[in-house]
């Protein structure tokens, strides 16, 4: 009997660290991709500006853009892509629409690929920083102001910005 309980008070110690620890991965993973850039993840604050320019390469730079399941929007880029040199400043505009009869609240949340130019993509302005209101049937022109940096390797011809929109508030 006294097996039992020493067995029984082990396997609970076991699911109590168990458990602490799936609530210690989450910052964990988080400082990870911060510190390397692993899964896209970007700044959600303003950058500063560049302080030079590198004109003798071209970066291209596409735009993809989703909406969740949740919210029936239309929301879309003015350009799918853009060639850049680091360092220099670009505007893009995105275009929502809430076609609905009902008011929304809406959060783009960005990605980045491969994941390890999200260092090196720098937003100053962005839509995605803020959650975005629309009333019923209104649309809006969205900012997005970057530039990548001139540190980003050559080994990245190409980098792909991705947003989707969630919808923020409940039905």
């Amino acid at each position: 009997m006294n097996v039992h309980k020493t067995l029984v008070k082990k396997l609970l110690l076991i699911c109590a660290g168990m458990f602490a620890f799936s609530f210690a991965l989450v910052p964990v993973y988080t400082a990870l991709c911060k510190a390397t850039g692993i899964n896209g993840k970007v700044a959600l604050t303003p950058a500063e500006t560049a302080k030079t320019i590198d004109a003798k390469r071209e970066i291209r730079v596409e735009f993809l853009t989703k909406v969740d399941q949740s919210i029936p929007w239309s929301f879309e880029s003015a350009l799918d892509r853009v060639d850049v040199h680091p360092g220099e400043i670009k505007n893009i505009d995105f275009r929502v629409e809430n076609p609905t009869a009902e008011n929304m609240v809406a959060q783009a949340i960005p990605s980045i690929s491969p994941g390890q130019a999200a260092q090196y993509f720098k937003k100053m302005e962005c839509f995605c920083f803020t959650q975005q209101p629309l009333q019923a049937h209104e649309s809006k022109l969205m900012r997005l102001q970057f530039y990548i940096d001139p540190a980003l390797p050559g080994d990245f011809p190409t980098v792909t910005l991705s947003y989707t929109l969630y919808r923020v508030n409940s039905p």
